[in-house]
This record gives C-alpha cells, structure tokens and sequence, in this order.
C-alpha cells in the first residue's frame, strides 16, 4: 500500500466536503500532495493543501489549512496535527498504524511495493544500440544501466515494457567493420597485412572473425567478386559481433526483448522506409524543397539541393529533416521515420530512447516525428546519459589493449563486478557527469554505497543465523513475527519501519519520472537506517535484535529484520544487483 496515495485520497474527500469553489466551480485538486516532511521531527507525513488552492479558492492559506488540520485530526490512524509556516499541515501517526505496516510488508514479500499505477501502458524502452563493429565499451554502459533499470521499474510499476535493442546494421560503418575483418581473413589464411590502414578497425577483437571465415571457407572469398564476397563477410561480421554484444551485456545482466535489425528496413528496395515517408506524405508533412546550409559545420546528410524534406518545423522540430536525397538515396533519418511507424504499429503508446549525451540533437527529431506520425497517441521521452570518467586512485584509466582505442565494458565488469557497475551507474542523476573510480567501488566502507547496501542485506542473513542458532528455527514464523509487531515501540524501530514504508512511492515516482536513480538513493538511505539502528543495539543490549528471554519480542525484530531484508532484496532485483546472504 501506498500511505501517502492512501493519505492523499483522504485529503481530497475532505476538500471537497468543504464544497470549496474556483472561478469556473470546482477547485483543481490535482497539485495536491502528500510526502514525508523534509524534517522528520516535524512529523510522518505533509501535505501542501491549503498553499496550492488557497488562491483557487480565494481564501488565505494558514486558515484554509487549519480548517483541514482540525478535520484530519478526527481521522482514524491520526495521533496529532500541526500547522507550520504560512500553511503546510503537517501529520504524525500513531504507533499502532505503522506497527500494522510490517505485516503488510511481510504479505506482500517479494511482491511489496509492486504497483498498478501504469495500467499496463505499453511502453517500449530503447537503449544501447551501439553499433555492432566491436565489444561494448564503457562509454555505453551508463546507458544500458540506466535503461535496463528503468525498464525493471517501470514493469514492476504495472507498465507492459518491452526492452528493445536496435542494430545499426545498415550504412557505412558496417562497410568499414567488413573491410577490416577482411583484412584479418587474409592474415588467418597467412597473408603479411602490415599495420592496419587508417580509417579501419584495428582491434584484435576481429581477429576471431577473420580465423572462422579462413576455417569456413578457406580461400574462396578471394576467388569471388569482391561485392559477393563483402556480403558474406558483412553478415558474418554483425552475426559475430552482436554475439560478443549480448555476452557484453549478460556480463553486466542486461538481457533485451527485441533485437530490431536496421537492415530489414532497408530490404524490398526499402519498403519499409518508402511506406513510412508516403504516411507522412498523405498527413501532409513531407515536401520537396532544399534546406539552408547550417551553421558550424555541415552535417553529411545536407546539400544543397533539392530534396524530400519531412516538415518537422511544424511539429515542434527546429529545423526540416532531408529525408531522400537528391540521388533517391535515403536518409538516415529515414530509416529512424520506418522504425517509429513499426513501433507505433506494434501498439506501443510511450517509447523511451536511452541515449548518449552527445545526442541532444535528436531529442525534438524524434519527438516532433512522434507528433506527426501519431498526433496525441505516441509519447516520447528521450533520455540523454552523461559521459562516465573512468579513475583509479583519481587517475584516469589507461585504454585497453584488447580494443585498442577504448577501455571495453568487459574489462570493468571482470575488474569490479557488476553489481558495483549498475548500482553507482544509477548512483548520480544520468543527466549529470560521473566519476567512476575502481579503487573507491570496491572499497568496504560506507563511503562506496553498493558495498553499504549490501552489506545491510547480509547483516539481515546474519540475524536469522543467529536467531536460529539461539533459538531454532520454530521462532522464525511469518505469522508469529507479524501477530508481535505490536511490541515494535523503540523510535528507531518505528523510524525503520516508515522508511520501509517509503518503498511503494519510491517505485511509483521513479517510473513515473523516469528517474532510477531515485530507488538507487533510497536503498542506501535504507540501509544506513538500519545499520544505525544495527549500532544502537550494540551499545544498548535492550535494542538488540534476539532476546532470548523475550520470545515475543524477538519476533516482532525478525519480522522487521525479515521487512528490511525484503525491500532490500526488491530494490536492488530492480537495480539489476544482488542481495547477498553474506559478504567476504
């Protein structure tokens, strides 16, 4: 259950006994909110009621609010209520209520803090689609966390997500990669190539292709046109490296839905692609026209000719988008209108793009294309990853010797885990820059938040041994546990538990927002609750978890120490990171 949700709708049928009216009638309830105080001393709960619609309701504000204040005092579950400031309410709960919710959180296992508030909105999260001409390197994993991330969040959150990964299998690039892999079949089958040329791909990452085409068909591609034998190297190259890419990626346990291949738009002569610029063709949005040369320099899509043009400045677009070129050659925008239409026709109603920073200027491209291609039906949200610096001690990290230009995920993950990867990937806002030092996320202290909220879990595991060592194990019974949370009355207990408490509406606005950073903070504001509480019991015998001369009140601990355990074990299940038993 939501507590401030449940809080929120008991406001609002209060307000509106209060028949309160706005120019027009009815006043729009919709900015109230409910969330914990800044200041936990001034109480469990505050709404900004009175503040928002007292204009509304052309009244002032410190009155509005203690008339609610006086009413929400006669609710159930309420102990006091104050107002504060100029007329923020705010709400403490009695003991009982919160005791109440740890049976709740033991219910709901490791189904608390699911939620249905997406109504099973069909939402496809696009993210990584590096280019499949090498190994992943870490410049695209910020961006595989982050969405990965997010797709878990916003599933749990009751959204219908498909994961999707699109291959960048069309255009020169993949000539590039080709032309190199056929320099390293010459070499398998014992040829002296020298020293890559510039413009290539050097890394020996390509050798293996080169070894299995030799293996496969010795020296026949040499014997064939070479646009034949270009097209069998083509196919093997992506098929190669988008294996190397999804074992890049389990590494890290990001695992995609939809494996959506570029190239499949481009076959029929481009059918695909033709069908969806002839729709925004009949919707009036594609003209033939030429385009002024932008400043700076000019991008290799632009000339100065006539051309089909996609009418993106009517959509909210900052400039009109070249679609054919004057040759009949499309675009690469043009296959990117096709992949929208296909999406749009699979029946997805928001589609979310995890990119990289440096591609700020597809943002309005994509969300004016949305625009015309579906009008009001088709939501976009275009994330944008910043860059990730890579440290050790503080020094920048040398370049791997495997790829040759770039440090590969793979590395990163073999050197630190990936549980430190993804949990300080979503540790800092994607929006912002992040320092990722090797020395300071495998360290074992509070500093490195992975290692403190992990450490929470295993110190739960740790309780039940002991419990069961001292106790047995008949004294660990859900049932038992949540029949004595009544004994739960320490304020650090109680503290605990509201924070576990915090869950549901964590989950819900971090989807909501598109936001997972927001549940990475709060599973480490989770676990230095209980690690603080954890301290006290070791200064304060009364506090500690298992009192063996107090059967019932052991109960009532395990049972919070089962809740914490739970919600620790959910919130990093979405992060993509375990929840040890214990730490080494």
């Amino acid at each position: 259950m939501n507590i401030f949700a449940e809080f929120n709708a008991r406001i609002e049928k209060i307000l509106k006994g209060f028949d309160l009216e706005g120019e027009g009638g009815a006043i729009d309830l919709s900015r109230v909110t409910v969330e914990p105080p800044r200041d936990p001393s001034h109480g469990d709960l505050a709404t900004n009621a009175a503040m928002v619609l007292a204009k509304q309701a052309k009244t002032n504000p410190r009155a509005l609010a203690e008339r609610l204040a006086e009413a929400l005092g006669g609710e159930p579950d309420v102990a006091a209520v104050d107002v504060a400031g100029p007329g923020f309410v705010n709400l403490r709960l009695d003991d009982e209520f919160w005791q109440k919710r740890l049976g709740e959180i033991l219910d709901g296992g490791g189904d608390y803090g699911r939620s249905t508030i997406g109504a099973k909105r069909k939402v496809n999260v696009e993210y990584v689609s590096a280019n499949p001409t090498g190994p992943m390197h870490v410049g695209h994993c910020r961006g595989a966390v982050v969405g990965d991330a997010l797709a878990n969040m916003l599933a749990f959150a009751g959204y219908d997500v498909t994961k999707e990964y699109y291959i960048n299998d069309a255009g020169a690039q993949i000539d590039v990669v080709a032309q190199s892999v056929m320099l390293r079949y010459r070499e398998a089958l014992g040829e002296k190539i020298g020293e890559i040329p510039a413009g290539l791909y050097p890394g020996d990452y390509l050798v293996p292709v080169g070894q299995a085409l030799a293996a496969e068909f010795g020296s026949k591609l040499l014997e064939m046109p070479s646009g034949d034998a270009l097209g069998i190297v083509k196919d093997r190259t992506i098929n190669a490296m988008m294996a190397m890419i999804r074992d890049d990626l389990a590494a890290l346990n990001v695992h995609h839905d939809v494996f959506f291949s570029e190239r499949s738009l481009h076959g029929g002569n481009g059918g695909a692609i033709l069908s969806a610029i002839n729709d925004l063709t009949l919707k009036g949005h594609v003209y033939k026209g030429k385009l002024p040369p932008p400043k700076g320099q000019l991008p290799d899509d632009w000339e100065d000719r006539e051309q089909t043009l996609f009418k993106s400045t009517a959509v909210g677009d900052d400039i009109d988008r070249p679609l054919i070129k004057s040759d009949g050659a499309f675009t690469y925008f043009a296959a990117d209108v096709a992949y929208m239409k296909d999406k749009y026709q699979r029946g997805f109603e928001e589609l979310v793009f995890v990119l990289g920073a440096d591609h700020g200027g597809y943002v309005k491209r994509l969300e004016a294309l949305a625009k015309a291609l579906a009008g009001d039906e088709l939501e976009v949200t275009v994330l944008l990853c910043q860059l990730v610096k890579l440290l050790r001690d503080g020094e920048p990290v040398r370049m791997s010797k495997r790829a040759g230009e770039f440090v590969t995920l793979r590395e990163v993950v073999d050197e630190v885990g990936r549980d430190a990867i993804r949990f300080m990937m979503l540790y800092r806002k994607s929006s912002e820059p992040l320092d990722f030092d090797f020395a300071k996320v495998t360290e074992k202290s509070k500093d490195n938040p992975v290692f403190y909220v992990q450490y929470a879990s295993a110190r739960c595991h740790s309780v039940f041994r002991q419990a069961q060592d001292q106790l047995g194990t008949d004294w660990i019974e859900p049932q038992a546990m949540k029949d004595a949370s009544f004994r739960l009355t320490d304020e650090g207990e109680l503290a605990l538990i509201r924070k576990l408490v915090e869950y549901p509406r964590v989950v819900e606005q971090a989807a909501q927002a598109q936001e997972p950073h927001r549940l990475a903070f709060y599973l480490y504001d989770l676990a230095s609750a209980f690690h603080g509480h954890w301290n006290r019991g070791t200064d304060n015998n009364d506090l500690r978890f298992v009192k063996v001369n107090d059967p019932e009140l052991t109960r009532a601990r395990l049972g919070m120490v089962q809740a914490v355990s739970n919600v620790l074990s959910s919130g990093l299940a979405l992060v993509g990171a375990d929840a040890p038993a214990e730490m080494r």
